[in-house]
């Protein structure tokens, strides 16, 4: 279920990003989120990605604007062109910009979002059994730090 439609848009200037940053909100306490974070940095040599985690001030006034219930949030959601992106719509914008062959992977865009956003959920429901959760936060290492939004 959609608590907002995807992409949604906020008015220029209501305290979101600016249309040329990307801003990736995840769940900071996920090992999952954490290596995916590692996974965007290491593929995006043009550092076109900020990342903040949803458990953040920055991270809960983004899904204030937005309108998202940070109860029932999306472990990712992206920010770009004053719009949010949440589940599968978030990943497949994510992968459309990085480095090398990731960007072919948007052609699953053609999925119905209810297929794709079922496989993210059950992914969703399943990665702190996977990979387990941290009891806080994650911190990245002091070269990385420019690349995280703290506020």
């Amino acid at each position: 279920m959609w608590l907002i439609p995807p992409g949604r848009r906020v008015p220029s200037g209501a305290g979101c990003t600016s249309s040329a940053e990307m801003v990736v909100l995840f769940d900071g306490v996920c090992n999952l989120c954490s290596r995916s974070v590692l996974f965007i940095i290491r593929r995006d040599p043009a550092a076109r990605f900020r990342f903040s985690s949803l458990q953040s001030a920055y991270g809960a006034r983004q899904l204030a604007q937005f309108g998202i219930n940070s109860l029932s949030s999306a472990s990712v959601v992206l920010i770009r062109d004053h719009r949010a992106f949440q589940k599968s719509d978030a990943v497949l914008e994510i992968v459309r910009h990085l480095h090398g062959a990731w960007p072919f992977m948007y052609v699953f865009k053609v999925v119905p979002r209810f297929i794709r956003d079922g496989m993210y959920d059950w992914v969703a429901a399943k990665r702190y059994r996977w990979l387990g959760k941290k009891t806080e936060c994650w911190v990245p290492a002091p070269e990385l730090l420019s690349r995280f939004i703290n506020s």
